[in-house]
Order: structure tokens, then sequence, then C-alpha cells
């Protein structure tokens, strides 16, 4: 912790001393639990290469909507720093190995429903068809192409791969457009008893927030990169979301789902392999087989024909996992 943070805690009547680092996870922000103090909180510093400001109008929409965010305390945009309620240690990664997943799938589901119901705020950037390609492409193409073929892919492969998930993701125009988590998964939901109905379920990791259709987050949670989940628990958890919104059409969500989760497993599964090359984390490859499973299985749906065609094409089966760590010098 720098001088910077000390007097920040300082100047909001919270010892420095007594701030305990968390450990981090594949983002760059970083992390102190406070002891003492009226209510428990954290000390989060947003690293250079982001902003706060996400994150406090986040917090401040979501709350108003009856949601479990965690309560800002105080901030300082300007030296990227904010003091915030902390949840405590009952995350979903820890509760679902102790209690009825089920239940607790069913909360997500629930409190999930209304974030999608809240009216988008302007300027929330759009995850549309171009966004998912283009962040597909950043790991996929840029990390783990390079490390599986032992050079960065072709131009033309890049033009064709573009295309494919083009295609893939076309359908998804025709769809609802909601306010969306962006990264709704168990390790970023937290287990609260002691509140009731969908404030149950205290969220973090917001600050990404965007425009785009309601199965990605959907399908984030329930195609978990990290955990295994039963296929009945899938199907009941997608029937469960339906039951919120009856308008929706349930063929067309199913086919969404199986296309949201082809791109964002494709994406994970590469996103591994930078998080080791890159960041030096390679304790992520262990997820490695696991995504590529769930991507073969999103890939048995019809509507992810254009990118099982690519993939058919150029990334034979045995390839179809991540290389080794990288070794260390």
């Amino acid at each position: 912790m720098n001088e910077t943070a000390r007097a920040f805690l300082a100047a909001h009547g919270r010892d420095p001393g007594r701030a305990t680092p968390l450990s981090g996870d594949a983002g760059a922000r970083r992390y102190w639990r406070l002891e003492g103090g009226p209510i428990p909180a954290l000390l989060v510093a947003v690293p250079a290469a982001e902003t706060l400001g996400p994150f406090l109008r986040l917090a401040s929409l979501l709350a108003a909507r009856g949601l479990s965010v965690p309560q800002v305390i105080a901030a300082d945009a300007a030296q990227r720093l904010a003091l915030i309620e902390d949840f405590g240690d009952a995350l979903y990664t820890v509760m679902l190995d102790e209690t009825n997943g089920v239940a607790l799938y069913e909360a997500a589901i629930d409190a999930l429903a209304i974030l999608h119901a809240i009216p988008p705020p302007a300027a929330l950037p759009a995850w549309d068809a171009q966004a998912m390609t283009r962040a597909a492409a950043a790991t996929f193409l840029e990390w783990w192409w390079p490390a599986a073929f032992g050079a960065p892919p072709e131009a033309a492969i890049v033009a064709e791969f573009e295309a494919a998930l083009a295609a893939m993701l076309a359908p998804l125009a025709a769809g609802p457009r909601v306010l969306l988590h962006r990264d709704y998964i168990a390790a970023n939901l937290f287990w609260l008893p002691e509140r009731h109905g969908p404030r149950r379920v205290g969220m973090i990791d917001f600050q990404d927030a965007s425009l785009g259709h309601p199965a990605y987050d959907l399908v984030s949670l329930l195609e978990d990169a990290r955990r295994d989940l039963s296929p009945e628990l899938v199907a009941h958890g997608i029937r469960h979301y339906l039951d919120h919104n009856r308008v929706l059409d349930g063929e067309a969500f199913e086919a969404a789902c199986a296309i949201t989760a082809a791109q964002r497993q494709l994406r994970v599964a590469a996103l591994w392999v930078r998080l080791d090359r890159r960041d030096g984390k390679p304790r992520y490859l262990a997820h490695g087989p696991r995504t590529w499973r769930l991507l073969e299985r999103a890939l048995a749906h019809p509507a992810t024909a254009p990118l099982g065609a690519f993939l058919a094409r150029h990334v034979p089966p045995e390839k179809r996992c991540n290389p080794a760590p990288r070794s260390v010098p």
C-alpha cells in the first residue's frame, strides 16, 4: 500500500496499519480488508488503465433498484481509490460447495432478472457482434493462436475468423438488449442470507456493464468456466430465467444461449493463455480443459455453425486445448 492510499484511509478514519491485502483474481485491481470502523470495509485500488467512474455510477443505479451491491463509503476518483462495504467471505464459490446449489442459482437468476429489467443508462458501451468479435480475437487470435501454432495467424485467417463470428452473432441483434453485468459468475456473487429476496445475492465487479443480449449474463453464470454444473441444472436455470421473462421466445433464447456460450468459452479458453504468458498467472490454465469442453458443447447447437465450421477448417481436434504453461527462464 502506497502513501496515497494510507493518507486516504487516515482521512476517512481508518487505520492503514489494520489493512490486510486480499489475494487478487485475474484482474489488476487490488483489495485490502480493513479492521475496525462502523461497518466492515475494503479498500479498493484501481489500476491506471481504469477509472472509478463506471463502478460508482453503476453501484448507485443498482442499489436504487433494490440490488445488493457494496455501499460506497468514500471515494477519490482522481487517485482511483474507494472505501466500500465488505460482504465477507460467503462467496458463491464457497457456498455452492456447502449448500443447495439449485436454490443459490435460482436466487442469483432472480437478482439477474431485476438487473436486466433496469432501464440501461445513457452511453452504456455496446456488447454487440462487433465488440464480442473484437474481444474473442484479442485472446484467441492474439494469444492462443501463436502459442498453439508458433506464429500469429495470417491475415486471411483473421478475416475468416471475424466473418465466422459476425455470422454466428448476427441473430443476437434481433433479440432484446438489456443492461448486462458482463461478468455474472459465481466468483463475483456473495450469499447474504440475512437479507431478503433478491438482496440475498451480493454483486461485485459490475463496472464493465454493457448493453447486450440477456443470454450472455445467464450463460456466464450457468456455463461457468471455473466449476462444473450438470446439464440438468443448466437447463433448469434457463427455464427459471424464462419464467421471469415470459415474453421471450424459448427456442430463440436457447439459440442465443448457445451463441453467447460459444463466443464466451472461446474467448475465455484463450484468456487463460494470456494470463499465463502475459501476466505470469499459469494457475488459470487448470480451467482450460473444462472451458474447451463447454465450447464443444455449445458448438453442438446449429446456431453456432459458422464458428464450428471455422474451427473444423483450421483447428483440428488435437489442437483444441491450451498449451503447457510457459517455462520460466
